[in-house]
């Protein structure tokens, strides 16, 4: 187009030349055809970028395959590898593609119809109703149910999550409450309507399957429930409930039931305080005639990531609803959800990190900058290295957990197994979920520019994975349940948890190139045991000053335990055992090494305020007065 533009230009300046006078040795430039620039047309060049592929992806992961192989019967691993092999193309394709749709389509709210009735109608993509179809199918919740291979079969439930997480569009929101709802009714097995819903919970047939919700979070509080619930629930004269409150957040509002928190009003309209006033709640947001159950949705929530999840504020005036715990009893028949909640959280991080990681090292063999791949530059492999180990560490802790949990379920725990169970369930969901955001991040990096794109789909998973450091409990929030659970064991838990990572690790002492990992791990833990018996004797706010450093100690030990005993296999590659070297030569108890270098002292808090609100108007006074005490000292 220029060169058109151009051309006539010349030409009337040669024809002026001629009145001029002569012509004299005129230079005629050999101008080039439009077809030999590469950019002639819309200025787009002739080089595009190869996007990565994605291909089988449990085929394509020697861990989540090792892992199995190894821990699993052999006749269980063969059933499993076969339904796995043919589930990781399914993930890639088929589902992968609806997890797009659900991200281009996101749920939208009918508050009215046509006639100005109010009908809150939840709208969701065809592709979101396909995936619910595609996880009753493959059993994604109903495995952990039938338990057709005992105790093994949380684990087989807990690769296929895996697989199919970082594909499903944040499907496994809907089903981690599912999961986390049966294993309520399982337990407690209530009589009636919440009894009967069990079967839909973990049924196989798409006509039948059922998914719930959680109603929990209030305006007053997200993790501080006992304080922060204001529903109240009246008793009917059939033995029904009616809910009335304000329910803040409430995911996948498009379940077919729910569990909610609430306070039971007496005849005289006093509901108990705290945790003790809290009973839990079996209801269907709508009646068999698709009919609101006593129920207003105000509005869709606006959020950063998971916008695949319809997610809303809720008024109950009147929902019916049957009572599932006993009275006062809510929160700790609760924690059975909340166990099963946290590792969905975890897979859902562990399966973010491997997908970035997947992509990002097939897109550096096809990358070239800088006269050679990426693949080739020391540096970039280095730090793909460093995802890598993240990502394995990560995923035999969730791994673990899945173990533990079938243990349970199946009657063959051990005390030893419970009290991990109980203190994993925290740590690993907490311990991913930062893990995920720094490795997710980091592969975003690999990709340059494209990762901030949001059509290429890279930054939707970074978006994504920020909801799992908050969700069910944030970072600060975990390590304080962390630390009740060490406190009230007196010791109990802390010694379980000594034994297992020695059990772990003992056995690879002999292991000449595992032996200086298994000594830094140990020396890691006697650190952490003595750190743990001097914090337990500080007073409450010594203890919480130091819950997350504890925290992060207790997660990098048992990774490294469980890096190691893997590494230790028969069939483990050198690449096995090179990651359980890597993981064991950092910091495996920052606890020790905080409290030694004096962060926790006795005027840590006063500094940390003085600190963050130095020049702040918010506590202008205060900030002030902890200024000049600090100078005094």
């Amino acid at each position: 187009m220029l060169f058109r533009q151009i051309r006539p230009l010349l030409g009337q300046g040669l024809q002026r030349s001629k009145a001029w006078g002569p012509r004299r040795n005129i230079h005629r430039p050999s101008w080039p055809q439009e077809a030999d620039i590469p950019f002639s047309r819309a200025g787009i060049g002739t080089f595009f970028q190869g996007q990565p592929n994605l291909g089988n992806q449990y085929l394509e992961d020697a861990l989540l395959q090792g892992s199995l192989k190894r821990q699993l019967p052999t006749q269980v691993f063969a059933e499993v590898n076969k339904d796995l092999q043919r589930f990781g193309a399914r993930v890639s394709d088929e589902i992968l593609s609806l997890g797009k749709e659900c991200e281009a389509t996101p749920p939208r709210l009918q508050q009215f119809d046509g006639w100005g009735q109010r009908v809150d109608q939840i709208l969701t993509c065809p592709a979101w109703k396909k995936l619910k179809e595609i996880s009753a199918e493959e059993g994604l919740v109903a495995i952990g149910y039938e338990r057709k291979y005992s105790s093994w079969s949380r684990m087989y439930q807990v690769a296929k999550l895996f697989l199919f997480s970082p594909s499903s569009g944040m499907f496994t929101c809907p089903l981690a409450m599912t999961d986390g709802a049966a294993k309520v009714l399982e337990v407690i097995n209530p009589p009636g309507s919440p009894g009967e819903a069990l079967d839909h919970l973990t049924s196989r047939d798409p006509k039948r399957f059922w998914t719930s919700g959680q109603w929990m979070t209030e305006r007053k509080g997200g993790s501080d429930v006992a304080h922060g619930t204001e529903t109240v629930a009246l008793q009917q004269e059939d033995g029904t409930y009616k809910l009335f409150g304000f329910k803040w957040f409430t995911s996948s509002i498009d379940a077919d039931v729910t569990l909610a928190l609430a306070r039971i009003m007496d005849a005289r309209g006093s509901v108990t305080k705290g945790t003790r006033g809290l009973s839990l709640f079996f209801l269907k947001p709508r009646d068999e005639q698709g009919q609101l159950n006593g129920l207003e949705v105000q509005r869709l929530k606006v959020k950063l990531g998971t916008r695949q999840v319809p997610t809303a504020e809720l008024l109950l005036d009147g929902a019916r609803a049957h009572l599932v715990s006993q009275e006062g009893r809510g929160v700790a028949t609760m924690a059975y959800m909340l166990t099963i909640t946290r590792i969905y959280n975890a897979i859902s991080a562990v399966g973010f990190m491997r997908r970035v990681v997947t992509m990002a090292r097939e897109y550096a063999t096809h990358r070239f900058a800088f006269g050679k791949f990426i693949k080739d530059h020391p540096l970039h492999t280095q730090t793909l290295a460093w995802m890598e180990v993240q990502t394995r560490g990560g995923f035999l802790l969730v791994m673990e957990l899945g173990r533990l949990l079938g243990l349970e379920e199946t009657n063959l725990s051990s005390p030893q197994d419970s009290q991990l169970l109980r203190l994993l369930a925290s740590v690993t969901k907490l311990y991913t979920g930062k893990q995920a955001m720094a490795v997710v991040s980091e592969g975003l990096e690999c990709f340059g520019g494209q990762g901030y794109m949001e059509d290429t789909n890279l930054a939707g998973i970074l978006r994504d994975t920020q909801v799992l450091t908050i969700w069910e409990g944030t970072t600060n929030i975990l390590a304080l349940d962390t630390l009740r659970v060490l406190a009230k064991s007196q010791g109990q838990v802390m010694r379980a948890f000594a034994a297992s990572v020695q059990e772990k690790v003992v056995s690879s002492s002999n292991h000449s190139e595992l032996a200086p990992s298994v000594q830094r791990l140990l020396d890691a833990l006697r650190r952490l045991a003595w750190q743990v018996e001097r914090l337990l004797g500080q007073d409450n706010t010594s203890m919480e000053m130091e819950a997350r450093a504890l925290a992060y100690a207790l997660a990098r030990i048992y990774i490294g335990a469980l890096l190691v005993e893997h590494a230790a296999w028969t069939e483990a590659s050198p690449s096995d055992i090179y990651a359980s070297q890597r993981w064991c030569e950092q910091d495996l108890c920052p606890l020790d090494t905080a409290q030694r270098a004096g962060r926790y002292g006795a005027d840590a808090i006063c500094r940390d305020i003085a600190l963050i609100y130095e020049a702040s108007p918010t506590l202008k006074g205060e900030a002030g007065a902890q200024s000049f005490l600090l100078r005094e000292d």
